[in-house]
């Protein structure tokens, strides 16, 4: 193996559609309700259920103004029933496991929070400005890198960027030819996308 592949951060990137998956969140504390408010505020009607022995008074409220179903008890394997992610956000590092490795036995997504080796997958940080939506990545090393990343790329990138897309939308919905050629005519139409940006650095 090159030295380069080495140094390749391995994540592959994707964006998922979660309201046509089932999703869990195992705890009802601070960490369950940040993984709750980052789901609502990607993708408002994705289908939720939390379970834990204890919820904020906040999660209650959030979780009963958008109808979301909580259990409050401890996990147990039937908790799984039909999920295709699940959110692992106890404090118990040996319970978190444990919830795990059933999850894994139906061959469920898994995040649990503050232990990347027992993740299939990580939270980076988002940028969204209308339709555009960027994720970013350190493969877990410098979370608060990412956040500045994000805060200087929400600056940078304008808010009438959603004008742009929704113009190269119906522009491309026009166009006539293959495959390749429609993407030949959408390379030259962007190419002063690329010149405006060079020209403010």
């Amino acid at each position: 193996m090159s030295e380069k592949t080495q140094n390749t951060n391995p994540l592959y990137p994707i964006f998922l559609l979660p309201e046509r998956l089932n999703i869990l969140i195992v705890g009802g504390g601070n960490v369950g309700l940040e993984k709750l408010t980052s789901l609502l505020k990607n993708s408002p009607t994705t289908n939720i259920k939390m379970v834990a022995t204890y919820f904020l008074e906040e999660t209650i409220e959030l979780t009963t103004k958008v109808g979301i179903e909580i259990t409050v008890k401890a996990f147990s394997p039937e908790d799984l029933q039909d999920i295709n992610v699940l959110f692992v956000a106890i404090d118990s590092k040996e319970e978190s496991k444990n919830i795990r490795n059933e999850a894994k036995k139906k061959n469920i997504l898994v995040n649990v929070a503050d232990t990347p080796d027992l993740c299939d997958f990580y939270l980076g940080s988002v940028v969204t400005k209308g339709d555009l939506k960027i994720g970013i990545s350190t493969n877990g090393k410098s979370p608060t890198l990412s956040k500045r990343i994000r805060e200087y790329l929400e600056e940078a990138i304008p808010d009438s960027t959603q004008e742009v897309i929704d113009n190269l939308g119906e522009i491309r919905s026009k166009l006539t030819g293959d495959f390749k050629s429609k993407v030949d005519q959408l390379n030259e139409i962007t190419k002063s996308l690329k010149s405006s940006g060079n020209n403010k650095q």
